[in-house]
């Protein structure tokens, strides 16, 4: 990976904030963080211009059919039958006001990445009352209040429908959705109190991330341990925020594009930090994807190359993790415009999939491009051309060059149905804000004038 000079970025800019936010409140550690912030380069993306592309209205769909295909996708798969189309789901109310969740329907589970999920789609869509409903439940069963639990401060990855823990360990794409989701609400929603002051709980998660210390206890399975979910250096995301022989990365879990704002808008003492991250994860990604095929591997080493598969001893190959790799590089493409090559990787990975077919590509491949068979389940029905990779190729029509093949896959998003039944999760979740990045309505959400919080308000933060 070419990161000497972040590296070198790290040395100056980031030990002594590290240092800082290593303990201490939140308060102190701003206090004690001595060094400047850094003067940021804000790219010509649409932090700057305040333009999103519409792909879809340049591909000749009215500005109306395209609002009505993102709502009736959003009233399927939040509101629609129980049974068949909706994953979320109301579960009463607390003290706090009503719950809700997000669930995994294949697996019966309730996750952070889809919870976070849930909440990013709803801050963006404007519909206050079911984000609230999900963060509610998420404080309420997910989050690990315990000082001397080893999750403390993250959220259990997995629960039961009923609030029951699966796993007491987080996972760090759901703590990167929650924390940009919530800054997003405190933007458009300011003024909240306790769980909805959204800003505050932003920032000390934010902090846990990078500074929480390493906390271990005995479980079911003998001693465990979490620490912070972002390496220190270099500045990557771990797949695992614990002490492993060998810690590794999950190139899905990159997202420059939220980086970037965590630098801006994020506890000043880290955003050195999160800006280096974000260059970090650009060059992650070209080391990182076949060099012909454009593919990433699910779990990869922080030099790039594939890390043996979670459930085996297998290399990492293109799974379902790693459909959303091209999303983050194109949405940060979308959003900031800093390098140039994620359009060649838009441009790598649309060539490859147009070679398999538009219509017809499996969900599965080797990096070199060899179709995977996708396992057999008990009581499920194969799989076919799967419509959450079939969302995030079309995003990558954001970043791309070739705009006659782009539009082959903007247009295949376009007719591809709304999930159901047993895929309506995880292919509906990316089916959604799928539609929504191409028709440009997932977007920097920035506060409002007088809302009495001003991002970037420091000397060269903004």
């Amino acid at each position: 990976m070419k990161i000497g000079m972040t590296r070198v970025a790290i040395s100056t800019l980031l030990l002594a904030g590290l240092a800082a936010g290593a303990s201490g409140s939140l308060a102190q550690n701003r206090a004690s963080a001595q060094a400047p912030p850094p003067i940021l380069d804000n790219g010509s993306g649409a932090y700057v211009t305040r333009r999103y592309p519409n792909l879809f209205l340049e591909d000749g769909h009215s500005e109306a059919a395209i609002r009505a295909k993102i709502e009736a996708a959003y009233q399927q798969l939040f509101h629609g039958d129980p049974q068949t189309q909706a994953v979320f789901f109301p579960a009463g109310r607390n003290a706090n006001g009503p719950l809700a969740y997000l669930t995994d329907w294949a697996h019966h589970d309730v996750r952070t990445e889809g919870m976070s999920y849930g909440m990013m789609v709803t801050v963006q869509l404007n519909k206050k009352a079911d984000f609230d409903a999900l963060w509610n439940w998420a404080m309420t069963y997910m989050y690990v209040s315990d000082p001397k639990a080893p999750g403390y401060e993250f959220f259990k990855w997995s629960c039961k429908p009923d609030g029951t823990p699966n796993s007491q360990t987080p996972a760090p794409d759901g703590e990167e959705f929650f924390a940009m989701a919530l800054l997003f609400a405190g933007n458009r929603w300011p003024g909240g109190h306790g769980i909805y002051n959204y800003h505050a709980e932003a920032e000390k998660l934010l902090t846990a991330m990078v500074h929480r210390q390493v906390i271990t206890a005995i479980g079911p399975r003998g001693p465990y341990s979490v620490g912070p979910e972002m390496n220190p250096d270099p500045p990557l995301v771990l797949f695992v925020p614990g002490i492993m022989p060998h810690p590794f990365t999950d190139p899905s879990y990159h997202l420059p594009a939220f980086y970037e704002l965590f630098a801006r808008w994020g506890p000043p003492v880290d955003r050195a930090y999160w800006e280096c991250a974000a260059t970090e994860s650009r060059e992650f990604f070209v080391e990182t994807t076949n060099p012909v095929t454009g593919l990433a591997p699910d779990y990869a080493n922080f030099d790039g190359t594939p890390a043996k598969s979670w459930f085996g001893n297998q290399t990492s190959h293109f799974g379902y993790d790693a459909w959303r790799v091209q999303r983050n590089w194109s949405v940060d493409w979308s959003w900031w415009r800093k390098a140039p090559s994620e359009q060649v990787l838009s441009d790598r990975i649309q060539k490859f999939f147009a070679a398999q077919g538009i219509a017809t590509y499996g969900p599965m491949y080797t990096l070199d491009g060899q179709p995977i068979p996708v396992p057999k389940r008990p009581g499920v029905t194969p799989e076919g051309h799967p419509g959450g990779l079939t969302g995030t190729n079309a995003v990558a029509s954001l970043a791309a060059t070739n705009r006659t093949r782009a539009r082959l896959f903007t247009e295949a998003l376009w007719n591809e149905p709304i999930p159901s039944g047993f895929s309506r999760y995880y292919d509906g979740m990316l089916y959604l804000m799928s539609l929504m990045h191409v028709s440009g309505e997932y977007r920097i959400i920035l506060p409002r004038k007088g809302s009495g919080w001003a991002p970037g308000s420091r000397p060269g933060a903004d």
